[in-house]
């Protein structure tokens, strides 16, 4: 019992890692990781929220109805986004500043989402709070080492302090969409060839594998 809850804290590390082998939060990664800073809040935020929103939806599971459920998960994920929200602009308005709309958008990051519909609503609260850990950890590792390649290579600093040689050698285009998805790629790549492609092809990218499934009632699949 101990060993399968501590895979469901290490899980969202490397195997199920909700960016690199998942290829979920798409969006929040390559905007907030030009730099190391912003990488780490918007991490540190999402964790906070996967966590919380985990615990509640899990608690919660057998009350509230399936045909609803998934409105249920976006209220319940949008009521701890707000209070991370208020608590950062209140206590930490530069880190605020910086993440802008992305903190927001949060509640609609499918990393959260999609743990709420295939982890949390068929699991206990502690197990869901593991789960939402371990991707919380695996999220924000991954935010951080793109945000390093990017932010040392495009702007020669790190965590906005200025690195003595690189900073005149920057390469201009990592700092942008282009380089971004091209450090994505890249990362990818890497996670592929050092798990011998095991953790990316056991993933199934089908319907069954899809939060939003239940919306499009599996029509896509067809297409």
């Amino acid at each position: 019992m101990k060993e399968n809850k501590m895979s469901y804290l290490l899980n969202g590390i490397i195997k199920e890692n909700p960016v690199f082998v998942l290829v979920l939060g798409t969006c929040p990664t390559l905007a907030t990781t030009t730099n190391v800073i912003g990488a780490f809040s918007m991490g540190i935020a999402a964790m906070v929220v996967l966590i919380c929103s985990n615990m509640v939806i899990s608690a919660l599971r057998n009350i509230i109805p399936d045909k609803v459920r998934i409105p249920c998960y976006i209220v319940v994920i949008a009521g701890f986004v707000t209070v991370v929200s208020m608590i950062m602009h209140a206590y930490l308005p530069e880190l605020y500043d910086m993440l802008g709309l992305y903190l927001a958008l949060i509640v609609v990051n499918c990393i959260i989402l999609g743990r709420a519909e295939m982890f949390a609503s068929k699991h206990t609260v502690i197990e869901s709070a593991l789960d939402g850990f371990g991707m919380g950890v695996g999220f924000t590792l991954a935010l951080l080492s793109m945000a390093i390649i990017r932010e040392v290579i495009g702007n020669g600093t790190f965590m906005g302090m200025a690195i003595p040689f690189v900073e005149n050698y920057t390469i201009s285009i990592f700092k942008m969409a282009p380089g971004g998805f091209m450090v994505f790629g890249i990362m990818i790549a890497l996670v592929n060839y050092f798990t011998k492609g095991r953790a990316i092809k056991k993933k199934s990218f089908g319907c069954e594998g899809c939060p939003g499934a239940a919306a499009c009632g599996g029509n896509c699949e067809n297409k």
